[in-house]
């Protein structure tokens, strides 16, 4: 690259909108709706231990490699890797593809959360009560055996199929939402860093403003301590199981955003001077602290919902008691209850078991929080409907979902649009804002498999398997090839030039041994827990009678096969680059005047022009 061009090169406007970018790319939807439940279900508090580990370890060496690469080198993902050395440049076409995909089915939920987001301003809630059925002379059957929300998500939102392989007629209201939300993304980043820069100060803020909110709101709500003692009660026994170290190893890992190029993109865009490892501490820091924030307040509102669940079993028991026994002027009560289900126990036995009592235990309804899209849109907006003031709590929590998503939007479309622009893959000729447009509709257009009634089965595959692999063997090539191609000696130089000081021991450390270590050991449990079995899936049975219970089926072979090609195709580059290149021109890799210099002292510019050509 010329010098001139290297002046060209757009820049944040402040120090502040690219720490906001970062942040934003980095604490997503997965810091609300999955951190919480890896705690719930591992042993509450004892799941920070395991997690902390792993930040420490894996997550932040990480992190600091990517702020800093993309900020000495200030190239895209592809560029960058290219620079370090010809024979690497797969692992920035990896990365595109990736954050590609992801981006796709991401959107899609975003399209969820803004059509429930309109719904949020009727008069009752939609799903606070059942639709009456055809005929108007009743409520309708399959929402009174479940319940009003589980049928506004399954058939009013959705209108799911009953497995993977029945695709259902396209759903024109999540068509439409999800091209809305597409406008909304292209809006955003029609100028690149320009607009961008300028739209994080409310995606990145807002949510942390709105869970404010709930946690002041939801610490007063009965039940709170209940849930708040539910998740951070340690069960240290659970550690022993490996799995809980693996789940802690991959949430650290994805939480971070790390292995997408996004992190690569952003930092790209800085000067070179700039304290990149203080940068990686405050924005590590910032996406767990979220987590933790987060965790508070969801667990308070899901302590809220299961006491309401616990008190209105309990009523209904009341009832069947002071009906049967005719003892209503003796005044049962929440309170007394158990009291008086041990003295009607001991003196009519067979009575009370025939009237065959629910079982009404708080830790039971606690255990029924979930994760994931069950989390926001089944048990959360449950939560909601018994707030007072619910039309304000709902609008509120799906702006602040969307402002979630839309941040880490920026990072996957960057991890695109970034290395298209720098290695000049369009005519130069066409103007970034239609390269921009493009992207989104072809991405636009091919999200539609995801408005079909099959579609959710769609995100749980992309989700399940597009981020996994591909980025655990991203982000191992990454520190391969930054600490043993490039060389610890030149990197340490960089980090020097940038910082004013060379990194200290325990970033060596983790660079040259711990980090890559716990990458391998990680990706070689994860396909060895994956190989055990053929992969399953939770399919709706509309012959239930109690709507929506599933039943878990196996993929059929042709959608495993999909699977396959979502876990290798994106990290093929990765082996298929350097195999071209080395077929091409021989051991070098590339032509010797096209080789980009592996480093460059002070005074001197990244000369990149060969592998831009």
């Amino acid at each position: 690259m010329s010098t001139t061009k290297e002046k060209e090169r757009p820049k944040w406007d402040n120090k502040v909108q690219y720490l906001l970018t970062c942040i934003g790319f980095a604490v997503g939807l997965g810091n609300v709706w999955r951190f919480p439940y890896l705690c719930q279900i591992y042993g509450g508090g004892a799941f920070l231990i395991p997690y902390l580990i792993a930040l420490v370890f894996q997550g932040l060496p990480l992190l600091y490699l990517e702020l800093a690469i993309g900020q000495r080198l200030r190239q895209g993902s592809i560029g960058a890797w290219n620079c370090i050395s010809p024979m690497l440049g797969g692992i920035g076409i990896a990365s595109m593809v990736v954050s590609f995909l992801v981006s796709i089915f991401y959107n899609t939920i975003l399209a969820w959360v803004l059509w429930y987001f309109f719904n949020s301003f009727q008069e009752p809630l939609p799903w606070s009560s059942c639709p009456l059925n055809v005929n108007s002379t009743g409520y309708n059957h399959e929402c009174e055996v479940s319940t009003p929300v589980n049928y506004f998500w399954y058939r009013e939102t959705l209108n799911i199929t009953a497995d993977i392989e029945t695709s259902g007629s396209l759903r024109w209201w999540i068509i439409l939402c999800q091209g809305t939300s597409w406008c909304i993304v292209y809006i955003c980043f029609i100028k690149g860093i320009e607009s961008m820069g300028k739209a994080v100060y409310v995606t990145t803020t807002f949510p942390s403003l709105v869970l404010t909110i709930f946690l002041t709101r939801a610490l007063t709500l009965p039940g709170a301590t209940d849930g708040l003692v539910y998740l951070f009660s340690p069960d240290w026994e659970i550690l022993k199981n490996p799995k809980v170290w693996l789940d802690a190893a991959t949430q650290i890992f994805f939480s971070l955003s790390v292995g997408f190029g996004g992190l690569i993109a952003f930092s790209s865009y800085n000067v070179e001077k700039n304290n990149c490892e203080r940068d990686t501490l405050l924005v590590g820091i910032i996406n767990s602290a979220t987590s933790l924030y987060a965790s508070i307040s969801i667990f308070s509102i899901l302590g809220f919902k299961a006491k309401n669940n616990y008190n209105s079993c309990v009523s209904q028991n009341i009832i069947s008691l002071t009906n049967h026994f005719d003892i209503a002027d003796q005044n049962i009560t929440l309170d007394n209850y158990m009291d008086w289900v041990d003295y009607l126990n001991q003196t009519s036995p067979s009575d009370v078991a025939s009237l065959d009592l629910r079982t009404c235990d708080l830790n039971t309804f606690l255990d029924q929080s979930a994760s994931g899209t069950g989390l926001a849109f089944i048990v959360f907006t449950e939560a909601v409907i018994e707030m007072p003031g619910s039309q304000v709590w709902a609008v509120l929590f799906f702006i602040m979902l969307f402002s979630l998503g839309l941040s880490s939007m920026f990072g996957n479309i960057g991890g695109v649009l970034t290395p298209i622009q720098d290695l000049k893959l369009v005519p130069s000729w066409l103007p970034d804002e239609v390269v921009t447009a493009i992207v989104c509709l072809i991405s636009f257009l091919i999200a539609i498999i995801f408005g079909m009634g099959s579609g959710n089965y769609w995100v749980e595959v992309f989700n399940s398997y597009v981020g996994s692999v591909p980025l655990l063997i991203i982000a191992f090539m990454e520190i391969i090839g930054v600490v043993y191609i490039r060389g610890l000696k030149t990197f340490k130089e960089d980090v020097f030039y940038m910082t004013g000081k060379t990194p200290n021991i325990f970033w060596v450390s983790c660079w040259m041994v711990i980090s890559p270590v716990m990458l391998f050991v990680v990706l070689i449990a994860y396909v060895i827990i994956q190989a055990q079995e053929h992969p399953m899936y939770p399919a709706w049975n509309p012959d239930y009678e109690l709507f929506p219970q599933t039943e878990t089926k196996p993929y059929p072979n042709w959608v495993f096969a999909i699977i396959i090609l979502l876990s290798t195709v994106p990290v093929l580059p990765i082996v298929l680059v350097p195999l071209y290149k080395l077929i091409r021109y021989g051991r070098t890799g590339a032509p010797a005047e096209a080789n980009p210099t592996p480093y460059f002292n002070e005074g001197f510019e990244i000369e990149t022009q060969g592998t831009r050509n």
